[in-house]
């Protein structure tokens, strides 16, 4: 029988919304609560949605002062696409504000999505024990906000679990992010690789992703720090061809040398500058072209076991679009 309630810090964002479907589904919960300052990706019934914004102190009365399990995924995250400061000002004071709301609330559980991008970018194979190397804005913020957690947790360590997950991109559903501008540029036959094929984009399904939270929270008793993908490390001409298998898309062919497309971005970041975003420009080609090569081995050791590879998870997400392949 259900006798604690579950808040979801960022709740009405992409993995929130996922998120809180299935702590809802599950029957665990006397009550959900979503608490972000947007509207939600899609509205789950039976939750309670309410305005807060962690950059702000988070009043006890939203947990009526009761012990409560925590998920803290309120941040900014869209990398490029905010200036530096941003990244820190809700990132870093977000983690200040939901652990000392733990804190006061009494609630020993807080699980925390961290990123990938605290290792930056790499070729090689990068785990749970390689060295932290942010080289963004974004990923020394999310190493900063894991290490507040950590502290919070170091205060009571017999009492209180922390569970860290650092996934990469993520897809699925209401994304609206990475793959769903791949899906839109295969689908008009308009994507071109750029300078190679072989980047190694680690990756995986959000229906996998929550399943791997609630998996690992379970197994943890002080503080666990994860990776999040498909233990396949997939390149970017794989995620195209797993793509057009699923929505029967052309194949593209064409690779562009870097160059080139640093070259043909310039107009776009000209026509940012006048405030007409289109979402081209030099940063996000160097993305591209960079490899993202991790491995999930804490979560394998554990033994969670993927429901869905890139060809399966594509094919459930065309399956459960409404308006367009790939919603």
């Amino acid at each position: 029988m259900a006798t604690k309630q579950a808040i979801v810090f960022g709740g009405a964002g992409f993995i929130g919304s996922h998120l809180i479907k299935s702590l809802v589904e599950s029957g665990q919960y006397t009550k959900v609560i979503c608490a972000d300052i947007g509207p939600p990706r899609f509205k789950v019934d039976g939750v309670d949605y309410v305005t807060a914004d962690v950059r702000r102190e988070i009043p006890a009365s939203l947990a009526n002062s009761t012990p409560s399990d925590l998920f803290n995924l309120a941040a900014v995250h869209v990398t490029p696409g905010h200036p530096d400061w941003e990244y820190f000002d809700t990132n870093i004071r977000g983690a200040v504000q939901v652990c000392r709301f733990a804190s006061v609330t009494g609630s020993n559980s807080i699980v925390f999505t961290s990123s990938i991008s605290t290792y930056g970018p790499s070729e090689r194979p990068l785990d749970e024990d390689s060295e932290l190397a942010p080289t963004s804005a974004y990923g020394r913020s999310k190493l900063a906000a894991e290490e507040i957690h950590k502290l919070w947790q170091s205060e009571q360590p017999e009492a209180r679990r922390l569970t860290i997950v650092r996934p990469a991109v993520m897809y699925g559903l209401m994304e609206r992010g990475n793959f769903t501008r791949l899906s839109r540029l295969l689908a008009r036959g308009a994507f071109i690789y750029p300078g190679r094929r072989d980047t190694v984009k680690s990756c995986g399904y959000v229906k996998d992703l929550v399943e791997s939270l609630i998996f690992m929270r379970a197994r943890n008793t002080g503080v666990l720090t994860y990776n999040f993908c498909y233990n396949e490390r997939y390149t970017i001409s794989e995620i195209c061809s797993a793509f057009c298998a699923a929505a029967g898309y052309k194949i593209p062919r064409i690779t562009c040398p870097t160059w080139l497309m640093n070259l043909a971005a310039l107009p776009f970041e000209v026509m940012q500058k006048f405030g007409i975003n289109t979402g081209i420009n030099r940063a996000r080609i160097k993305k591209l072209w960079h490899s993202t090569n991790i491995i999930p081995k804490r979560l394998l050791e554990n033994g969670f076991v993927f429901k869905h590879d890139i060809n399966s998870s594509l094919r459930d997400w065309k399956r459960v679009s409404s308006e367009k392949d790939f919603d």
